[in-house]
């Protein structure tokens, strides 16, 4: 008996020391392998700027590759469901946008939650859109953009980065306080858009700051306002929807780093304290601060909350919008 009672003390030692040393691997011998680093979108834009600067830090940081893997399309749900199925160990994050929240308001059918298959790390940065015309549009204000399209009901368009993304949901919302009707026409991403708005194709967009910026500088887009609640720093000279008229107007874009459900919480832990760490480094805030971005770096906790903030948000506004789910 007393030899029995030895075996099962020394069996449960044994099976402690293997729980700990299984655990020791996940969190100290991390990342084991170059880490993948879905981007849902097309590069070049405000998602993937924000993701190859992270991806480059966290690099040098862990000791391990994280290769940026562009996977573009379906309202970033491509992506977005890529990520949620991928093993969760770790070696495959997402750098997810407001869209992640967004979608599942505008489709019925999502291959993925946005709270359930995910485990958040940090919302990274956050950014205003921009509201712009090609030049050749003879509008300088929004009241001018609002009163010209009264006048031409239907026949302006307005490019965005996908179905139910946050370029599409700002002039949304600028439509349904504007009583204005403007066509709206995706793209596989905020880069593809803006060339066509460049090229004078489509007439409007609201894209991030990260990407418009340099296209405004160089007067090839006129910037009318932005569409957060306070003016950016990037162009302090440009007032807000707001500011122009449409009291109670905002509609800010948001950039956050999520791993599959699952994932050990030593594993979002560590990568939690490198991409806060790294959102800290004078050149990264420099970049960002340059394009207008704010770097936030929450906690796990709060990112999921504000996640679920957002998708009760933009279910409001998609109802007041008149926009229904397809």
């Amino acid at each position: 008996m007393e030899k029995s009672r030895r075996g099962e003390k020394a069996r449960a030692a044994v099976a402690a020391l293997l729980l700990l040393a299984l655990a020791g691997t996940a969190s100290g011998q991390y990342p084991a392998k170059p880490v993948r680093f879905i981007v849902p979108s097309a590069a070049g834009g405000g998602t993937d700027i924000i993701a190859r600067a992270l991806a480059q830090k966290l690099s040098e940081s862990l000791g391990a590759q994280f290769v940026v893997d562009n996977r573009p399309g379906a309202g970033q749900m491509i992506g977005i469901e890529m990520a949620a199925k991928s093993p969760a160990d770790g070696h495959t994050i997402l750098m997810a946008a407001s869209t992640l929240a967004i979608n599942p308001v505008m489709y019925k059918k999502v291959p993925y939650d946005p709270l359930r298959d995910f485990a958040p790390i940090t919302q990274a940065a956050s950014l205003a859109n921009v509201l712009v015309v090609h030049p050749s549009l003879p509008v300088k204000s929004v009241a001018e953009l609002i009163a010209y399209a009264k006048q031409r009901p239907g026949q302006l368009n307005f490019a965005s980065a996908g179905v139910g993304t946050s370029p599409q949901m700002s002039i949304e919302l600028l439509k349904s306080m504007a009583g204005i009707d403007m066509v709206h026409i995706p793209y596989k991403g905020t880069s593809p858009g803006v060339v066509d708005l460049l090229a004078g194709q489509v007439s409007v967009m609201a894209p991030n700051l990260l990407t418009a910026l340099p296209h405004i500088k160089a007067g090839k887009l006129r910037a009318l306002a932005v569409t957060s609640a306070k003016r950016s720093e990037g162009l302090p000279e440009v007032p807000t929807v707001a500011e122009s008229g449409l009291r109670g107007y905002d509609s800010t874009q948001w950039y956050g780093v999520l791993a599959p459900a699952g994932t050990a919480r030593a594993i979002v832990a560590r990568l939690h304290d490198e991409i806060v760490r790294a959102l800290r480094a004078p050149e990264v805030m420099q970049r960002l601060a340059a394009d207008g971005a704010e770097p936030v770096g929450s906690s796990p906790e709060e990112f999921a909350a504000f996640i679920k903030s957002e998708i009760d948000k933009w279910a409001k506004v998609a109802s007041a919008a008149g926009i229904h789910a397809e």
